[in-house]
């Protein structure tokens, strides 16, 4: 046992004397955590609308004045004829225009109803989406406040968000971020760690030392494990305090699931490690099988139930597609710990299955 704690602690000295890991390790959770809570936003803002209208209207007029005090819309001006619309969305002056129909006000009650229409730049599909389903949004509110009851029906119906009801993008980019921090941090640094043994030498040194195989490995893989609950707790409070994004469930349950998935993380990057014999290899390998898998198929920004059948298969694979949803489930919606037991218990037998693997091929290619 002294053995294997002068092990750690000689592991524990390495990484902190080199300073280019520790701003890895420190340094890019801080990094990408603000740069996807905040510069990745998708939430849309300051959408330039034109408004087209027949003549004076003073529903239109409400209309204009409540999406111009939003904070998601600008009123740039009033359009005179049907042919400016495409001067405005050429130049780019408008995002979108909102063009009412002939006598407005007037036509609100008549069985036809009053026609509004709304004008967009497709050329980008999602930012087009986003400013029907905002400018939607507005106007159905609008008319919920000031239309009579029993005048309601058919103009817009009553929409509740659940869970999110700001709609912040930020709620759904930390659980996405957290499963991609620490399954970068853990597999690649711990691969990497291991492989450089193996490129210098050192490795085969350790190996004829008393202390038995898997006490080197988890040496190798203690400080890593200490650090990405560093990491975690990071995460945390930049995600609570900084960006706003409360823990609605049981945090000793999130942290739970988060420690079982940072270890199937290390077994995923112990495995990485005994097929990679330079580190530049180990990096492209966790790169191209961890970072972008994670990225596009976990649903950390695109929904799986939107994907082929074969990707969907793909994405069940991937360790992170269930801790983001444990993490979703735990941190965002509030559910009870149980509800996250599917994922945890996946996580585990993942976590089994690859520490196995990765010692019984350890020991053949090392010893």
């Amino acid at each position: 046992m002294k053995e294997f704690q002068a092990f750690i602690r000689k592991e524990f000295y390495h990484i902190l004397r080199d300073r280019r890991t520790m701003l890895i390790l420190l340094g890019m959770p801080v990094v990408l955590i603000i740069l996807f809570g905040f510069a990745l936003s998708t939430e849309v803002r300051n959408i330039n609308i034109a408004i087209l209208s027949s003549g004076p209207d003073h529903t239109v007029r409400q209309i204009a004045q409540r999406l111009d005090a939003s904070e998601y819309f600008t009123i740039i001006g009033y359009l005179d004829t049907p042919s400016d619309i495409d001067r405005v969305m050429r130049s780019s002056e408008a995002d979108a225009v909102l063009v009412f129909g002939q006598d407005f006000s007037n036509h609100i009650f008549t069985p036809d109803g009053a026609q509004i229409q709304i004008v967009a730049d497709a050329s980008n599909t999602n930012m087009a989406q986003s400013y029907e389903a905002y400018i939607s949004a507005v106007i159905g509110q609008y008319f919920q406040e000031q239309m009579p009851e029993g005048n309601m029906a058919g103009i817009t119906p009553n929409v509740i968000m659940l869970y999110n009801p700001q709609m912040k993008s930020s709620y759904n980019f930390v659980p996405g971020i957290m499963g991609l921090i620490l399954m970068l941090i853990c597999a690649m640094m711990t691969s990497i760690a291991i492989v450089r043994e193996k490129e210098t030498g050192t490795m085969e040194v350790l190996l004829v030392s008393p202390v038995k195989p898997i006490y080197i490995i988890l040496s190798k893989m203690t400080p890593y494990f200490v650090l990405s609950c560093i990491n975690l707790l990071t995460i945390l409070l930049l995600a609570i305090f900084v960006l706003k994004v409360p823990v609605e469930g049981s945090m000793v349950a999130l942290i739970f699931v988060s420690l079982v998935y940072i270890f199937t993380s290390l077994a995923l990057g112990l495995l990485i490690s005994t097929v990679a014999e330079r580190q530049i290899i180990a990096m492209m390998v966790s790169a191209m099988l961890l970072m972008v898998p994670t990225m596009l198929l976990s649903g950390m920004l695109f929904p799986i139930e939107s994907m082929p059948k074969l990707l969907q298969f793909l994405s069940n694979i991937l360790p992170a597609t269930w801790y983001i949803s444990a993490v979703r489930k735990l941190m965002i919606a509030g559910l009870p710990a149980m509800s996250a037991l599917k994922e945890t218990i996946i996580l585990v037998g993942m976590a089994i299955v690859l520490l196995t693997i990765s010692m019984k091929k350890f020991k053949n290619r090392l010893e």
